[in-house]
Order: structure tokens, then C-alpha cells, then sequence
């Protein structure tokens, strides 16, 4: 039986005029995925919401309650970069129950990923950078806590650091967490991961993909039962918040390359879609896009 994908089934974020984050870009990689069937037999499932007790693994009571119930602060909701919707609220609960349900999914099939997560700003106590909780954080603790694996990694190839996975999950010591990343790029105090590796402005696929080859061996040798791939499509040149110069093809070749090293190695790879922010944001689609096409295909679905 093949997997399944996942998606958070919910409307876009009702968003002001001319808010910067392209809430949209969800709903039309769906519709993209759907009409061309880029995974191939596996499946499109929707997300189911996260549990309370999951939830509470990555956040304290305090900040869950007020995210669910909408007594977000004024001060939390701007550094979300978000108004507190009640769609907000369910989308945000959905995309760390997408993560959980994808990661299992992959341990049974080798492959698997959701639609939509990547929220790697988001701390224990508050959110960040559009990032309400912290989806990958809470799989792996979960799946950690439960026994279902003994060593977990995570591959963060968004274009800005991932602060939050590395506050949430730094006294973890059955937790890899790498990040490849925009050196002066948002967020500007970050939290040191387990690898970090922070490239300059206008860095080009060859610098990126032989960076990425440096964060493989470092998670080879860790060997996880696990990867947690967040791969981001805002290193792309054409992206408004990237600030590097990968190529469509480039991305696709980081693509290939972490997929195919998870065959090799043996360890199943849940992906994410992380940020991005290009203009026109097709071209973020586009990226996203094919990055589940080429999962489906290194796998054969």
C-alpha cells in the first residue's frame, strides 16, 4: 500500500491588504499536486490536529491555551507576523498534526511529508516569524517519548535559520538538529543548532549543494531512524526574503541528492515545505512542487 501525504484542510489565513505572507501559495501546491498527480499512487490525506498532550511537548500550557483560545498578546501576534484568527488557530493545530502524521507515515513506508509545515521559528512560549507552533519540534519529541524511534535528525534547508528547533529541542540529546542557512538573514540572534552551517548573500547551487554534502555526512553519522526534511523553497534567486541565488534546478538537485541519500542510508524522510516568498509566487508553487514530485519519484510511487 503506498502513503499517504498530508495537508491541513482549512482555508487560507484571512489576511489584510497587502499583508507580506503569501497565504495562498498552500491551497494552489494542493491544486498543483492534485491536477499533475506528482506523488504518483500515494495519497492525499488531510492533516488530523494535533493532540493537547503533543502540543505541550514543544509548548508551554500557557501559550498553547492562548493560541487556541485567542488571548494571544498583541506583542506575540506581531512577532508571529499573524493576526490571531480562529482559522489561524485550527491551520496552526492541523500543520503539527500534518508533521506527526507524516513522520509516522514515512517510518512505515520510507516516504512521506505534508502540504504545508516547516514552522521552525516558533519557541516554547511564543511564535515567530510567521510561525505559530513548532511542528517538526513536536514530532520528533513524540515520537521520541512514545519509543516509536531511538535517534531522530532534522534537515533544515530553509533560507533562514531555524531558531526555534534549536531552542526546543537543544537538551535533547537523541535529536540532530542541522540547518543550512542565510548568514544574515532573519532571525538575527539565532540559536546555535547541533550544525550550522550559515552561507553569505548570492550564494550559487554549487557553494549550497557541496554545503549540503558537509550536513549529510554529519547526519550519516548520526544515523537516525528518522529524517525530518524541511526544504524550503526561499533559497530560490527569485525569492523577496532569500537573499541567496540557488536556481529551480538547483533546488532540484538538493532535492534528488537528500532523497537519495536516505535510500541509501536506510532511514525514512518525512518532508515539509518551509518558507517561501517569491513574486510572483508561482514560482514558489513551482519550487514546492517539485520537491514532492521528486520524493515520488526517488521512491518509485
Amino acid at each position: 500500500m503506498p502513503p499517504r501525504f498530508f495537508y491541513p484542510d482549512t482555508p487560507d489565513l484571512p489576511l489584510p491588504p497587502r499583508h507580506r505572507f503569501p497565504a495562498g501559495k498552500y491551497s494552489r501546491l494542493r491544486r498543483r499536486v492534485e491536477k499533475d498527480r506528482l506523488l504518483g499512487s500515494a495519497a492525499l490525506a488531510v492533516a488530523p490536529p494535533a493532540s493537547l498532550a503533543d502540543l505541550h511537548r514543544a509548548h508551554t500550557t500557557d501559550y498553547v491555551n492562548a493560541v487556541l483560545q485567542g488571548t494571544l498578546s498583541p506583542e506575540i501576534q506581531r512577532r508571529i507576523g499573524l493576526p490571531w484568527s480562529a482559522t489561524l488557530a485550527r491551520r496552526s493545530r492541523a500543520t503539527v498534526g500534518g508533521s506527526l502524521a507524516a513522520a509516522r507515515e514515512a517510518l512505515a513506508h520510507g516516504i512521506s511529508g505534508q502540504l504545508a509545515g516547516g514552522t521552525h521559528h516558533a519557541h516554547r512560549g511564543f511564535g515567530s516569524g510567521y510561525c505559530t507552533f513548532n511542528d517538526l519540534a513536536v514530532a520528533a519529541l513524540a515520537l521520541l517519548a512514545d519509543g516509536t524511534i531511538d535517534r531522530v535528525a532534522i534537515l533544515d534547508c530553509d533560507v533562514h535559520q531555524g531558531d526555534g528547533n534549536a531552542a526546543i529541542l537543544a537538551a535533547e540529546a537523541k535529536a540532530f538538529v542541522v540547518s543550512i542557512h542565510g548568514e544574515k538573514n532573519f532571525p538575527f540572534r539565532k540559536v546555535p543548532s547541533d550544525l550550522d552551517i550559515a552561507l553569505p548573500d548570492g550564494t550559487d547551487d554549487r557553494v549550497f549543494l557541496s554545503a549540503l554534502e558537509d550536513a549529510l555526512a554529519e547526519i550519516g553519522a548520526f544515523r537516525p531512524d528518522l529524517l525530518l526534511y524541511l526544504s524550503g523553497a526561499d533559497p530560490l534567486v527569485d525569492d523577496s526574503l532569500g537573499r541567496l541565488a540557488l536556481t529551480l534546478g538547483g533546488l532540484g538537485r538538493r532535492d534528488q541528492r537528500v532523497f537519495s541519500y536516505g535510500l541509501e542510508r536506510g532511514f525514512p524522510i518525512a518532508v515539509v515545505a518551509g518558507g517561501g516568498y517569491a513574486k510572483p509566487i508561482e514560482l514558489t508553487v513551482e519550487a514546492y512542487a517539485q520537491t514532492y514530485a521528486t520524493a515520488a519519484r526517488i521512491h518509485g510511487l
